[in-house]
């Protein structure tokens, strides 16, 4: 917290965020200001709320803080920025950036809120380091519901791949130390993206589909019809990194892409060796480079997920029930402080302990019930609990009473 601390004019915004970001830490199976103030000690969530909303504080020089703790403590010669999005599912319409589209979380079209994230990865560990909202058309073109959101005029429609330009290009003007860039289709297939990567001199595999044009020495193929010209000792048997299970192994191939602008242009393919799937990613590099290198970096876009999975699951990146556009990134990059914490412990507890035989390194999980149990330990009276049920049941009845009269008016 010593980090962000000068980012708060006043002292009690800056001891509610410190509380907000432990309840964050905490064990609570639901994480919402209601439940964070009640772990806080407060007697009311209000001045959670007004943190998020209404407290003087600057959520992009917090984030700018994030990634220099991240980038200091996760520093390695082998470092990758990795960008995704994730979705979160929303009910009602007037979340900022709500609207029906795909999202992973669901795997399917559903009413939900979309951001990009970008991830720091590197063998000690991967956090999250910069986000943007994705904010459709159906929003930017009414400004009566962006203005109720709170969403600033400025903000313009922005592609995925846009806001990811721009995270990358936020993180390389302030010396983040990275070789490349990882994604799937969605930032692979946009040429403008792939076009200021190569400007700046830095190295992608980027995932593409299997409909992606090629233009090799012996024509233009799609993708997987060049795969189909490939001769058997082409393909190289090689492991994209660990996994849960051990290293997760495949069936390499690489062609050249012709190509007029300078650098190394590529295309690697991947075969599953058991069912015969197939991906593909387009891949770039100054330097010329060997497979090994880009099949490491390609296996390396899956720590954004877990990054997702352990950022929702731990820190409560997911569980903001906030509607206003300054309030999402209040919520969020606390959120991710949170979790920058536990990867920077553990990875620093990997380095100061060597593994022991019989145990697993410590992950983020065991760090935050350690965390809990050993550090905060916060015990709240019989008196508060029952205070805070009656609070709850008091505003609820409010909410129900408006909500009624609310049917008889319109009715």
């Amino acid at each position: 917290m010593g980090r962000i601390v000068g980012r708060f004019v006043r002292v009690e915004p800056r001891r509610r965020a410190r509380a907000f970001v432990l309840g964050l830490l905490s064990e609570l199976p639901r994480k919402n200001c209601w439940t964070l103030a009640e772990h806080a000690g407060d007697a009311t969530p209000y001045g959670l709320q007004h943190l998020l909303s209404r407290a003087k504080w600057d959520a992009d020089a917090v984030r700018d803080d994030i990634r220099s703790f991240v980038v200091e403590h996760l520093r390695h010669e082998d470092t990758v920025l990795v960008m995704d999005e994730t979705g979160d599912l929303k009910k009602g319409t007037h979340t900022v950036g709500v609207q029906r589209q795909y999202t992973g979380t669901a795997g399917r079209i559903e009413n939900s809120q979309v951001a990009v994230y970008l991830a720091f990865s590197t063998p000690l560990g991967h956090a999250a380091i910069d986000r943007e909202l994705y904010v459709p058309r159906s929003w930017t073109e009414n400004t009566a519901r962006c203005r109720a959101a709170g969403k600033p005029d400025t903000v313009r429609f922005t592609t995925k791949p846009a806001l990811a330009a721009r995270m990358i290009s936020r993180a390389l003007d302030a010396g983040v130390p990275a070789s490349w860039v990882a994604g799937d289709e969605v930032y692979g297939g946009n040429p403008h993206l792939r076009t200021e990567l190569e400007r700046r001199g830095t190295g992608y595999v980027l995932a593409v589909g299997r409909d992606h044009q090629i233009a090799t020495h012996a024509g233009k193929f799609r993708a997987d019809a060049l795969v189909k010209k490939l001769p058997k000792r082409a393909w190289q048997k090689l492991s994209a990194g660990v996994g849960a299970k051990g290293h997760r192994f495949y069936d390499w191939a690489l062609a050249d892409i012709v190509d007029d602008r300078p650098g190394h242009h590529h295309l690697l393919m991947r075969r599953n060796r058991r069912i015969g799937e197939l991906a593909f990613y387009r891949c770039y590099s100054a330097t010329q480079r060997p497979l090994s290198t880009l099949v490491q970096v390609a296996g390396r876009r899956w720590t954004v997920e877990e990054t997702f999975q352990s950022g929702k699951g731990l820190a409560g990146l997911d569980e903001h029930q906030v509607r206003r556009w300054t309030s999402w990134h209040r919520w969020v990059t606390l959120a991710m402080l949170a979790h920058a914490f536990l990867a920077v412990v553990r990875a620093d507890e990997d380095a100061r302990r060597p593994r022991t035989d019989g145990l697993i390194p410590l992950t983020c999980n065991e760090i935050q019930r350690l965390f809990n149990a050993l550090i905060v330990r916060l015990v709240h009276d019989t008196s508060h609990r029952l205070d805070w049920s009656h609070w709850r049941r008091h505003h609820q009845a409010r909410s129900q009473a408006s909500h009624y009269q609310r049917q008889a008016a319109q009715a």
